[in-house]
């Protein structure tokens, strides 16, 4: 008997559970809607820490806005092509792409030691971003050779790691969002514990639209209480600043309908001290696109990848970075923030996410669109963020069960999670290590928790109860 997730052809009817599915726009406008708020903050975050520390945003606030603007137009454009593919680019699967957070501290590096800092420490990252995304491109050409090394045991432990990674960023949202002077605050955590009440009250005792489309509706009514607290209770903190739970409706009044994006902004220069260094980063980010695509195929439509879509979603990572590149933007991945929506929600549908990225789009065309969610409160996207991110994980522990937990498995994620994980995830771990080596391995533990999973895998051989598993596995599969 066949999954009811198994991919159907484009001519078929389904619903939203299904890639190929057919959808009515009333349907899939709130679905990929969903998936935009989810991920807006987070794209724009790599941008505005970059942008800052080469101080782009305090000398030339009109270029700052533009780059603002172009991250989302690229985020778009870049989910358009991973969900419906040019030739081998794309691996039409259900990932919204965005700015990667994986490579600020490679790029905090180089910004402290290229080219004085400032605009030229900014120009020799997007030159690195154009060749390491090349660089990525052609090394997706060679998944299908390099899958075997690929097997649940390893994708599972990064799909588990980037979970893990996540949990952190959700509960800092929660609480109002890091560096929040009201971190913490009581009136942050009611709003985000509301957000998640009414998800799950959705998602779990309702049916159709307010179901499929729960982490929306979570949203709008936090936006609602947050906007309603601010009539109502003070807002504005001892410094003079708002309250991290402030929803400020002015910035969307001060904004503009309409703007054309501008091509490539700030023109890129080849450094190759910049590009060595993220050119590495590339590489990682590679194993966590795998990561990303296994556990979003994993949790929302219960198979495994294919060889296909880990090979052209991989491309597509590479050319979307080289596209940012051109429009002085942040090499764009996966975003993970997403595998989890998808893997909370199993709304896998091509069209739902396609609205998603032409709203990105419109977003980049239209500053006052982009306004309305900028202003969301952190607490609100944590509401939604706990429980999401937390499911990463479980999609990972699903994978890693997948042919059974034998003593084999038990070994590889103990030393996987427990050293690779444990060490890159507590700071100054690896403090005495040379700072490239801290860079690449230091920070989420995905990297070193990746590396041991795989070399373990090729190191410690299989016994005749993992063989007895993956067969008992198989056989339950074709009933």
């Amino acid at each position: 008997m066949s999954s009811p997730n198994t991919k159907t052809p484009p001519t078929a009817y389904a619903g939203p559970y299904q890639f190929y599915g057919r959808i009515p726009l009333r349907q899939a406008i709130p679905l990929g809607l969903q998936h935009v708020l989810a991920m807006f903050v987070g794209n724009l975050t790599p941008l505005m820490i970059i942008c800052g520390i080469c101080g782009i945003s305090s000398d030339s606030p009109e270029l700052y806005v533009t780059l603002l603007q172009n991250a989302m137009l690229v985020a778009g454009i870049v989910t358009l092509i991973q969900l419906w593919s040019i030739g081998p680019i794309g691996g039409q699967v259900p990932i919204i792409m965005g700015t990667s957070s994986g490579f600020l501290g490679v790029m905090k590096g180089v910004a402290a030691s290229v080219g004085g800092g400032g605009i030229a420490a900014y120009s020799a990252i997007l030159g690195a971003g154009m060749i390491g995304g090349l660089c990525e491109a052609v090394l997706g050409f060679f998944i299908k050779p390099l899958r075997k090394y690929f097997p649940p045991v390893v994708t599972g432990t990064v799909v588990l790691s980037i979970g893990l990674s996540l949990i952190s960023v959700g509960v800092n949202s929660f609480a109002g969002g890091s560096g929040a002077e009201d971190f913490g605050a009581l009136p942050n955590l009611l709003l985000g514990l509301l957000v998640l009440i009414v998800i799950v009250a959705l998602k779990h005792f309702t049916t159709g639209i307010t179901s499929t489309s729960s982490i929306l509706f979570g949203i709008i009514v936090g936006y609602i209480v947050a906007t309603i607290m601010g009539f109502v209770m003070p807002h504005t903190l001892g410094s003079g600043a708002n309250a991290a739970w402030y929803v400020n409706w002015a910035k969307v009044g001060q904004a503009e309908w309409f703007s054309v994006p501008r091509f490539m902004p700030i023109k890129p220069t080849f450094d190759l001290h910049a590009i060595l260094s993220i050119i590495i980063m590339f590489l990682v980010t590679a194993v966590e696109t795998i990561g990303d695509i296994s556990g979003c195929i994993e949790g929302g439509m219960g198979r495994e990848a294919t060889a296909k879509e880990l090979s052209g979603g991989v491309i597509c990572d590479g050319c979307g970075s080289f596209i940012s590149s051109l429009f002085s933007c942040l090499p764009t991945t996966s975003f993970s923030q997403n595998v989890g929506l998808v893997t909370m929600t199993k709304v896998v549908n091509r069209m739902a996410l396609t609205c998603g990225a032409v709203f990105l789009i419109l977003a980049g065309l239209s500053p006052k669109l982009a306004a309305v969610i900028s202003i969301m409160p952190q607490s609100v996207l944590g509401g939604a963020a706990v429980m999401m991110f937390s499911s990463i994980a479980v999609s990972g522990i699903k994978l890693l069960t997948k042919f059974g937990v034998t003593n084999r498995v038990v070994t590889i994620v103990s030393i996987a999670m427990g050293l690779g994980y444990g060490l890159g995830a507590t700071g100054g771990a690896l403090a005495g290590l040379p700072q490239g080596v801290q860079l690449i391995f230091g920070g989420s533990g995905i990297v070193p928790a990746a590396i041991l999973a795989i070399v373990l895998n090729i190191v410690i051989p299989k016994e005749q109860e993992d063989y007895d598993s993956e067969a008992a596995a198989h056989r339950r599969e074709e009933e």
